[in-house]
């Protein structure tokens, strides 16, 4: 065990390697930000003197490497637009979305895995189709979409929720429910499929014919041999959650990481879109860290 987790520690700094490069090489694709951020009657001086103090006159390669210095000290250099750490914006922001990002997640898991195992449990067919109509309608339906309907209906038409804000209780329902619904419909559909699948096992039947009572068949038998192809997928979708809160975050005006990085590729703050990006996929490797690690504890198999 010990093994994996130090394996899966290595692909994980490795898999952030790749990531540094990438965004560092996307970042300066979008330009030079001297002209955005100076004001127009700045000097040719004052240019190369911007230039100069964040290193932007110097090669790709140097530039990168002072990046990697940065990043090995748990630093991400200076905003060029608030003359801040990157790394403390990018904190900041990240905490409004791991909130929304939770919330939806279980809502999601309140109301798509409930479904599921009850659909599955059922001898009607009827609920079954229904189950699987609402899982492929659901994930239909994309983000952005589901958020323009419930502002327009929820919020424009019968005046109860705001339509963006921080901080309530309410200020969360809209965000939360147009991340969780594609994602519950998902998780609904999934848990279905699965815990169908383990109920025609031979076991099953056993346990069955030994006089079991149902609900204990589904949610302690069945479930637990279903489990791990359903946690492999909420890991999946936690950091679907967590991407697609960036479209989300614009629609609802939500301070989050969706927002900031949006901002930032507009003003072309290398160290900010740099600092969000990587902070975002560590914290996706995690969660699928803890995936493998739940996987772990649900199949002993897996410990040798």
């Amino acid at each position: 065990m010990l093994y994996f987790v130090v394996r899966r520690l290595g692909e994980t700094l490795v898999t952030l390697l790749l990531v540094t490069m990438i965004v560092f090489c996307l970042a300066r694709l979008t330009g030079d930000p001297t002209p955005l951020l100076l004001a127009p009657e700045a000097t040719e001086e004052m240019r190369q003197a911007f230039r100069e103090y964040y290193a932007l006159d110097r090669s790709v390669f140097e530039q990168y490497a002072i990046f990697i210095a940065d990043v090995a000290n748990g630093q991400f250099g200076e905003s060029f637009r608030f003359k801040e750490p990157a790394i403390d914006i990018a904190l900041q922001a990240v905490g409004p979305t791991l909130k929304l990002t939770a919330v939806a997640m279980a809502l999601s898991i309140a109301v798509g895995l409930p479904l599921g195992l009850a659909a599955a449990a059922s001898r009607n067919e009827a609920v079954k189709e229904f189950v699987n109509g609402l899982a492929s309608l659901g994930q239909a339906m994309p983000a952005f979409w589901v958020g323009l309907m419930l502002v327009s209906l929820l919020a424009l038409e019968f005046g109860l929720l705001p339509t963006s804000g921080y901080g309530a209780p309410r200020h969360y329902v809209l965000p939360a429910l147009t991340l969780s619904i594609p994602t519950g419909a998902a998780i609904a559909g999934l848990t279905l499929a699965n815990v169908e699948e383990a109920l025609k096992s031979d076991f099953i039947r056993m346990e069955r014919v030994l006089g079991l009572s149902a609900s204990r068949i589904v949610l302690k038998h069945a479930l637990r041999n279903a489990s791990l192809p359903i946690v492999t997928y909420l890991g999946l979708q936690f950091g679907l959650i967590l991407s697609g809160a960036i479209v989300t975050e614009r629609i609802f005006a939500w301070p989050g990481i969706g927002q900031r990085v949006v901002e930032a590729i507009l003003n072309r703050d290398y160290p900010v879109v740099q600092a969000i990006v990587v902070l975002t996929a560590f914290l996706f490797m995690m969660i699928n860290l803890l995936v493998d690690l739940v996987y772990l504890f649900l199949d002993p198999r897996l410990r040798k």
